[in-house]
Order: structure tokens, then C-alpha cells, then sequence
């Protein structure tokens, strides 16, 4: 895809979620138009979340399915059996391809705490030509229903939102489906399904950043923590873990 499409810049990421019930974490590589960002997190239970965002390199590594963070007393070593996702295309030329459940392995330090890795986690590469001013807010996240087969999903509303052929996607012991729309309150706690069933949100701690530069702007809240709930179904979570998050961006 061209850097430009007349006025509007490419905009492209990768982000990788890893969701433990003891440690969470996160690594994205995101580009809009020239200027490149890269950053991480890792979130504890009862603990203020680790992060950094920046315009360098800053320790920040995305080689295939290899996730590496080096920067001062954190490092991060992870490993994703990656499949084949759910690729979907949308207005402005968006294309998305989305993964979760994904088995993950590894290695998160933290000073003097060390985790070793044994989990599931989420894959979001998405790149098109956005509109100027783009809001959307956004779950991802793994677990286990009640009845022991492995969960993951991906739920969206603001963007690639279509009635049918969104990128909304449920994964029940790795088989896909969509879903209908989803609603997410203002303070992100729930997301409800159009065809019934919700997921109840607890929050641990949350990256947030906002930046004001030229004719970038842009505020984003994205929380980490635990889900309780049911999806359409009747697939009911026994544990859940991921992130939801408020986007709002002029870019």
C-alpha cells in the first residue's frame, strides 16, 4: 500500500497482547504516514502499569511471531503460535487480519519479579487510509468458558462495524464467528451483544496518552483487567482476561 492516498497517510500497526491472570501485557509497532511509533506494557494485579512510548527503536523488537522489549528493568521474550487469522477489508481501504487465543510462551521480568509465560494472547494487524477524524472503542481478550473449551475475541464498534463482514469475531476452542453489533458503555465496564449475552469489565490498571502535535492529535485510554460474562450462544466465561479501549484520534 502507497504512504499516501491523496491527503490521507497510510496508517498501519501491529499490536500483540499476551493475557495471563497474573501478568498482562502488550507490545504495538504503529505508523501513520512517516512518523513511526513503537511502545509497551505490562500490567500486575494490585501494582501501577510498566509502559513506554516512543519514536525510536526503544528496545522495541517485532520479528514474526517474536516479541522482545529491552528498555532498563524490563524485559520481555515472547513467542506466539500465530495461525492464519481472520482477514477482512472495510471503507478507506482498510484492511485488517485478527487472531486470538493464540498459544503464547515466554518470559516477562520486571526487576526483580519474573513470570514465566504459558498463556493465550491476541494479534492485531491492521493498515488502510482512515478518515481525518477516526473514534472507535475496542475489546480484546482470551479465557476459558464454563464448560473448559479455550475463548478468544475481538469486538469492536466506531470502526470496520458492518452489520455483517466486520471484523467482530469470536473464537470457541479456535473456530471463528461473527457476531452481531455490540454496544460498550461510556465508562467501558460492559459490552453488550445485540443477540444477547454481555461481558462485565474489572479494570487493574490502563495505558493512557495524549498527544497534541501539528495536525496529529489524538487521546486513548486502554485498560487492562479480568471479564465476566456470556457471549451470544450461550458461551458462558469462566475466566476472561484483555484489554478494552476508547481511541479518538484526529490523524
Amino acid at each position: 500500500m502507497r504512504m499516501w492516498r491523496g491527503t490521507r497517510p497510510l496508517k498501519r500497526w501491529r499490536y500483540v497482547g499476551v493475557f495471563c491472570g497474573e501478568v498482562m501485557l502488550c507490545v504495538g509497532d504503529a505508523r501513520v504516514g512517516p512518523i513511526r511509533q513503537r511502545f509497551w506494557a505490562v500490567a500486575e494485579p494490585d501494582r501501577p502499569i510498566t509502559e513506554r512510548t516512543t519514536l525510536t527503536r526503544g528496545g522495541v523488537r517485532l520479528d514474526g511471531s517474536r516479541v522482545c522489549v529491552e528498555a532498563a528493568d524490563v524485559r520481555i521474550d515472547v513467542t506466539l503460535d500465530e495461525g492464519p487469522g481472520i482477514e477482512t477489508t472495510h471503507a478507506d481501504d482498510v484492511w485488517t487480519r485478527k487472531q486470538a487465543g493464540v498459544p503464547a510462551r515466554g518470559e516477562v521480568r520486571i526487576g526483580s519479579r519474573s513470570y514465566a509465560l504459558a498463556c493465550h494472547g491476541v494479534v492485531d494487524d491492521t493498515a488502510g487510509y482512515h478518515g481525518r477524524h477516526t473514534r472507535w472503542m475496542w475489546s480484546a481478550g482470551v479465557g476459558q468458558s464454563t464448560d473448559g473449551r479455550r475463548v478468544g475475541w475481538n469486538l469492536v464498534t466506531g470502526v470496520n462495524d458492518e452489520q455483517h463482514g466486520s471484523e467482530r469475531a469470536i473464537w470457541v476452542d479456535g473456530e471463528p464467528f461473527e457476531p452481531g453489533p455490540v454496544t460498550f458503555s461510556g465508562d467501558m465496564r460492559r459490552i453488550e451483544f445485540a443477540e444477547g449475552g454481555a461481558l462485565d469489565f474489572s479494570e487493574w490498571s490502563a495505558r493512557e496518552n495524549t498527544t497534541n502535535a501539528l495536525f496529529l492529535r489524538s487521546r486513548y485510554r486502554q485498560p487492562f483487567g479480568t471479564f465476566t460474562g456470556s457471549f451470544p450462544g450461550g458461551v458462558s466465561l469462566r475466566e476472561g482476561f484483555g484489554v478494552v479501549e476508547l481511541h479518538d484520534a484526529y490523524w
